[in-house]
């Protein structure tokens, strides 16, 4: 069986909007080094509202913004600030530790905010947790694309379809946009260990299983397969090598040790974090 199970998002009430987070789910912790998916959207709020995501700590992991409408205004304690836009790839490497903030971008709040994308984490690997800090940007522009019988392509991060994404890497990863006319299919080959596929709009079949909007498709490894669009379709596919040792997730903190979460909630409760400039408010720590 080329599929090995279907994974359908739950809607996650996040303070004045919702998600479909789909990873971590109950039976499903990790798709190669993704640890963490949030399908935002699509949602609109009216004039003088926006996103208003207050600074917050994260170790020993990689966040990745990737929006297919409205922006999202980055702050760090790096001292980055960077507008994303649709297409763009934000991904802001944590390691031994980081503090950011996701706010609408007064623009946008001025006519109404339209927003919708996908929030992921990508676990950083054994030997790599504890790096520097670090923030990349990619425009839409910069991003490596492909069309062929109905099908559109992008590749965010990794190497997919004869692609490769400039995103620096610390471990393999696939992370491509695709867009599916009804009817075309898409041939997925067996390159990583772990594959799935998220359904962000429309319906996909693989292998007699099918999914619609929310619904993430998880390949067996080893498996080639192909997905055939029933209808107009926007997919996500995910995956990489899997990791051998497993993770540990506490609230925006990820490590492989227990001991190492509980250092950082100590750091940020003891306000050891340097502040993301411009911003004077901050998310605490919230109670166990």
């Amino acid at each position: 069986m080329s599929v090995e199970q279907v994974i359908e998002g739950r809607r996650r009430d996040l303070g004045g909007f919702s998600v479909r987070r789909v990873l971590p789910a109950a039976n499903r912790q990790m798709v190669g080094p993704f640890i963490f998916f949030d399908h935002m959207g699509p949602m609109s709020l009216p004039v003088g509202a926006g996103l208003d995501v207050r600074p917050h700590p994260h170790i020993a992991l990689a966040t990745v913004t990737y929006l297919f409408a409205g922006s999202i205004l980055h702050r760090d304690n790096l001292g980055n600030v960077q507008e994303i836009r649709p297409g763009d790839v934000n991904w802001m490497t944590a390691g031994s530790g980081i503090a950011h903030s996701e706010r609408s971008p007064e623009n946008e709040r001025r006519r109404g905010v339209h927003l919708h994308g996908i929030q992921s984490w990508v676990a950083l690997p054994d030997g790599h947790e504890e790096v520097s800090p670090g923030f990349q940007h990619h425009p839409s522009a910069s991003l490596p694309s492909t069309s062929f019988d109905g099908v559109e392509l992008r590749v965010i991060a990794g190497e997919a379809f004869g692609r490769r994404s400039p995103v620096e890497l610390l471990w393999p990863t696939l992370y491509v946009d695709a867009l599916l006319s009804e009817g075309s299919r898409l041939e997925i080959g067996a390159d990583y260990t772990d594959q799935a596929l998220y359904v962000a709009e429309g319906q996909i079949e693989v292998s007699g299983v099918q999914a619609g909007e929310g619904g993430l498709i998880i390949f067996s490894s080893g498996h080639a397969v192909t997905a055939s669009a029933r209808r107009t379709s926007r997919v996500i596919l995910l995956g990489g090598e899997r990791f051998a040792t497993p993770r540990f997730i506490w609230w925006n903190f990820v490590a492989s040790s227990l001991e190492r979460i509980e250092m950082a909630k100590r750091d940020w409760a003891a306000n050891r974090y340097p502040p993301v400039p411009g911003e004077t408010e901050f998310i605490p720590l919230p109670a166990d």
